[in-house]
């Protein structure tokens, strides 16, 4: 085993410090050492987008992320989501229009749309399209999930 180093990273506005091997990926550092298990892997070589999470606001694939480049900064999961009001306005978009079949996806989706409408609350049809193009689902045709995004754009007070 290498030398292992400290970070602190802050995960859903919670501050965690870790003894970590450098090569440790972000996605193990969340699944494993912090057990969030939301955050899903998929393919391990950035293809699907299953493993998307937030850092410092914009998505990033947790699975070619190393840990120690989250050292100090903020990591938002699928977890950190919901807030003391209920479900994020996303959750709720991707529920109400069934933007989930297998559900396999749908962290790294919502994450990467929570992502598109912080930059742009009223995403046409194509750049909703165009920004979750990195992630890829097997089941829906993507159809809901536009409409699930287009639903949470739609909600007064979309934040991230």
């Amino acid at each position: 085993m290498g030398d292992k180093t400290v970070v602190t990273v802050t995960v859903n506005g919670e501050e965690h410090e870790a003894l970590i091997e450098p090569r440790l990926l972000l996605v193990h550092l969340i699944r494993e050492s912090l057990h969030l298990t939301g955050t899903h892997i998929g393919c391990d070589t950035s293809s699907c987008g299953t493993c998307t999470v937030l850092l410092d606001g914009r998505p990033v694939k947790s699975c070619t992320v190393l840990a120690v480049q989250a050292n100090g900064r903020a990591v938002s999961t699928v977890e950190g989501l919901e807030g003391p009001d209920g479900l994020h306005p996303v959750q709720e978009g991707f529920k109400e229009e069934h933007g989930l079949q297998c559900g396999y996806c749908t962290p790294g989706m919502m994450m990467t749309s929570v992502a598109l409408l912080a930059e742009n609350p009223d995403p046409s049809e194509q750049e909703i399209r165009e920004a979750i193009s990195g992630n890829l689902c097997r089941c829906t045709g993507y159809v809901n999930i536009v409409k699930a995004v287009q639903y949470a754009a739609a909600k007064e007070g979309v934040t991230a």
